[in-house]
């Protein structure tokens, strides 16, 4: 992957912030502006009141200053002393007020905006095809949302904290230069070039460790999953300390890249600091011997050493910015590709078009495969499943069963040929609308660490849950009787993957999840392999009698499965090897 440019990242990073968003970050332009401009005010007044302190005379003498020492009615030099003082005082308490709005302004509008593009990135990883889940880890998305989205709202931090750090030098230069031009050049220069050269020598640096954080942070959250989510068999074989290792080590880098950059960015604001009381006490000694001597000298003095207290935090804060975004431009480029994934056209759609299923379903010359590199996993398929059928298929493994249904149910687009509902083909912008009359009832069921109920009515808000269709559902899965014999019944929690329930409850589960769909097809993929033959037969004939107008497609290896079967189906090498009845199949098998 090639790196881009900062700049265009934020520019990409940009596109995707909302309309709302970007007016506010208008506002917030125009706050920083203000911000600037009390501290030009605070900066500005601090040679007035150190005037009066030193010597008074002076301002009564000052042709900008006497209009207004006789407009107030002042007479006496120690008169100015308090008015000076309430207005240095202000000053800096607006300065300040500002600065704190500022803070609170910009950190609420950034994590209001990073909250924006981590359900984006969410959203638009759940409507990718099926065939991209395929060959995507789920660590890389995982990483992207719950991890690297924060690097995006640090790049839209810092972002703001250069352009506020740039207003904010600029204003207090320009109070500089009124005070001393030649000082304030040389100090801001001196300032800039030195910084100049730490960005220059750490360039490199920082963009490896870039890298580095972007590879590890994936690394562990992959090393969690695969530890976790294997915890039996981790558990039984005795290799937690293995698992341990490779954490430790991903981890260990990923945290060392990670110091190394914070190092980077804070370190040079000890050198400045020392640097910056050098070049004050040379300052100090250097107007010292101008005509006067001290006493002239310490108004503009002031106002340099306040000019530089503010300069240097402002020179920092830009280049611990910059420090912080070169540390994660991998990582936003990571961000980019998953905020750039496109949305289906039924996404934004609140009515998803009707798709009619009153004749049969038709495969014409249909072959599939994952991408151009790979080999053909189906081949030729020319089958029709007239609805109301029930329709069984049998095959080695890898001859291409499971595919099929995954074709079926519009997960994977034919790579040629046609699928066909009603002769009506199947494409990604009807296959929505055909998904709405399928339930698929896997070998693994997934369960949500949530009630039986919400498992049961999956993807439906709690408080549109029809409990009288999720009993019925219950029963007709031969599952009822248990669950309502717990103290919690259909509230009860069943724990992570269904980890409290038995594999032969979580299929039950997964299969009146399907009936309370009430789908005009039902697919079972190896569904009923966990069941014993009783309750395999209880289900199925339950399922019976749902009615005639119930398709129902079956993948099984135990032929006694299909013994219902209209037809059963035989897959061999991704193409159909043979068609025939459940007594025509079993005396061939035979």
């Amino acid at each position: 992957m090639t790196n881009q440019p900062v700049i265009q990242l934020l520019k990409r990073l940009w596109r995707h912030i909302s309309p709302r968003r970007r007016g506010q970050f208008g506002l917030l332009l125009v706050l920083i502006l203000l911000a600037s401009f009390a501290e030009i005010l605070t900066i500005g007044a601090v040679l007035p009141f150190l005037g009066v302190l030193t010597a008074p005379e002076r301002i009564f003498s000052h042709p900008l200053a006497r209009p207004i020492i006789h407009a107030l009615g002042l007479t006496e030099p120690s008169q100015l002393l308090l008015p000076l003082t309430i207005i240095f005082v202000m000053a800096a308490i607006i300065a300040g007020a500002m600065r704190l709005l500022l803070l609170w302004s910009s950190t609420r509008l950034t994590f209001a905006a990073g909250a924006d593009l981590s359900i984006s990135i969410y959203r638009r990883t759940l409507y990718q095809p099926y065939s991209v889940h395929c060959i995507r880890n789920s660590s890389v998305v995982i990483d992207g949302i719950s991890s690297k989205a924060s690097n995006a709202i640090g790049a839209i931090n810092n972002t703001l904290t250069i352009i506020s750090s740039a207003v904010m030098m600029t204003a207090v230069l320009i109070v500089l230069l009124s005070v001393n031009p030649a000082i304030a050049l040389s100090t801001f220069g001196g300032f800039g070039l030195i910084y100049a050269l730490i960005i220059k020598f750490n360039f490199k640096r920082v963009l490896a460790d870039s890298k580095q954080i972007a590879s590890e942070s994936t690394h562990v959250i992959k090393v969690l999953q695969e530890g976790l989510g294997g915890i039996r068999d981790v558990l039984v074989d005795g290799s937690q300390e293995v698992y341990c290792q490779i954490y430790h080590k991903a981890n260990l880098r990923l945290r060392y890249a990670q110091g190394r950059n914070v190092f980077i960015s804070a370190s040079p604001r000890y050198v400045m600091e020392a640097l910056g009381i050098v070049l004050i006490a040379m300052l100090a000694y250097l107007l010292g011997q101008q005509t006067d001597g001290i006493i002239k000298a310490i108004p503009s003095l002031g106002a340099l050493v306040l000019g530089s207290q503010r300069l240097l935090p402002v020179l920092q804060q830009a280049y611990g910015a910059w420090t912080n975004i070169k540390g994660y431009q991998v990582s936003l480029q990571d961000i980019l590709e998953l905020l750039d994934q496109p949305l289906p056209e039924f996404a934004n759609q609140s009515v998803i078009q009707q798709l009619s299923f009153k004749y049969n379903i038709s495969f014409r010359q249909l072959d599939f495969r994952y991408s151009s590199q790979t080999p053909y996993v189906l081949k030729h398929i020319n089958l029709t499943i007239d609805k109301g059928s029930r329709v069984g298929f049998i095959g080695t493994t890898g001859s291409g069963k499971s595919t099929l249904i995954d074709v079926v149910m519009g997960l994977l687009p034919p790579t040629d040929g046609v699928l066909e509902v009603d002769g009506q083909s199947i494409s990604p912008s009807n296959s929505r609308a055909w998904q709405t009359h399928i339930a698929h009832v896997p070998q693994a069921i997934f369960l949500a660490d949530s009630s039986i109920e919400e498992n049961i009515a999956f993807g439906v808000p709690k408080d549109q849950i029809d409990l009288q269709r999720v009993r019925q559902a219950a029963q007709q899965a031969q599952i009822a009787d248990s669950i309502e014999s717990w103290p919690m019944q259909y509230q009860t929690f069943v724990g992570e993957r269904g980890i409290r329930l038995s594999g032969g409850q979580r299929q039950r589960i997964g299969i009146a999840r399907a009936l309370y769909k009430q789908a005009d097809v039902i697919i079972f993929d190896e569904a009923t392999s966990a069941l014993d033959s009783e309750t395999e037969q209880a289900i199925m004939h339950a399922i019976e009698g749902l009615g005639d107008s119930l398709t129902i497609l079956i993948i099984a290896h135990r032929l006694s499965t299909l013994s219902n079967c209209s037809k059963i189906v035989e897959l061999r090498n991704g193409g159909i090897n043979r068609i025939g009845t459940y007594q025509e199949i079993v005396t061939l098998t035979a």
